[in-house]
């Protein structure tokens, strides 16, 4: 069993596989899952530098011609013959490792939500089931022959019925639609989001971008967080990607573990979180802390 310290955020470069059975029972109040979605594709991002030519391929705005050159591309296959024999292991997992009023929440889109939901109400119980939350965007392509698909889902579980923590009155509250329809206190105070978010994507330009495919703006992960762990609770993200949880988590001073198997995420983690506090953790064999990050230690928790 892996005993994690009290004073330690941890950042695991591993099959999350490996590294969930090895970790205390209840040792979680939160945790927060976006794994891949099975689109049978190879996700990637590709960052990009415009550089002003009069010879240049590609013209912009006023007629102003450029030359695009690629500074780094990131990926990973998501593709899985069988989709809940990869993933029910691994959320049986998340149930055992949440404490009695902790929350799951599982980060997922249409291609598998309904199949998921059906996997979660026979580990966790229908009466555990508190929320089907529909983060909306507008972005990316349309198509033409059906309507666009503009959401993900995510699907809300709690360890034990009615004894789970949710804090109303932390979460950052929105503007109303049509702030004319309420008083003027209530327009300035705001409202409490409802289980439909609208919230934008992490903008191309934004000081939040890393480069890592299909990366989570942080205002999803930051009404999560405020809503479902108290000020001394541990976060949990075992397919932590770019590490937004683990950002946020730091920002609203919450304790956390970030697992990922791939080698590009732990370098964007350790780029993004830094070294300070944070024990970077190689079960693949690998030197999972990246060059960026000198003093990063690297051991078995």
């Amino acid at each position: 069993m892996l005993n994690l310290k009290d004073d330690t955020d941890y950042v695991v470069h591993a099959d999350n596989a490996e590294v969930l059975p090895a970790l205390p029972d209840a040792s979680f109040q939160l945790v927060y899952i976006d794994p891949p979605f099975n689109t049978g594709k190879t996700q990637q991002r590709r960052t990009l530098k415009a550089t002003r030519s009069e010879s240049g391929e590609h013209v912009g705005f006023g007629g102003n011609r450029y030359d695009i050159s690629e500074l780094a591309r990131r990926g990973y296959l998501d593709a899985y013959d069988d989709y809940l024999s990869f993933i029910g292991p691994r959320l049986e997992e998340a149930h055992r490792l949440l404490s009695q009023d902790g929350t799951l929440y599982f980060h997922i889109d249409y291609r598998e939500a309904h199949y998921c939901k059906v996997l979660l109400d026979s580990i966790f119980g229908r009466d555990a089931f508190l929320n089907e939350i529909i983060w909306a965007y507008d972005y990316g392509g349309r198509a033409r022959d059906r309507w666009p698909a503009k959401h993900d889902t995510i699907l809300v579980y709690v360890k034990s019925p009615k004894n789970h923590y949710f804090d109303q009155e932390a979460i950052s509250r929105i503007p109303y639609m049509a702030p004319g329809l309420v008083s003027k206190e209530k327009a300035a105070r705001g409202k409490l989001p409802t289980d439909v978010w609208w919230h934008t994507i992490v903008p191309t330009n934004g000081s939040e971008k890393t480069g890592y495919p299909n990366q989570k703006p942080e205002g999803i992960l930051r009404r999560v967080i405020q809503a479902s762990t108290t000020a001394d609770g541990r976060v949990l993200d075992f397919f932590a990607g770019s590490g937004t949880t683990g950002a946020v988590a730091r920002e609203l001073g919450r304790r956390f573990v970030m697992v990922d198997s791939n080698s590009e995420a732990v370098e964007v983690m350790g780029q993004r979180l830094g070294s300070r506090g944070i024990s970077y953790v190689d079960i693949n064999g690998d030197d999972a802390t990246p060059s960026s990050v000198e003093d990063a230690e690297v051991s078995l928790f």
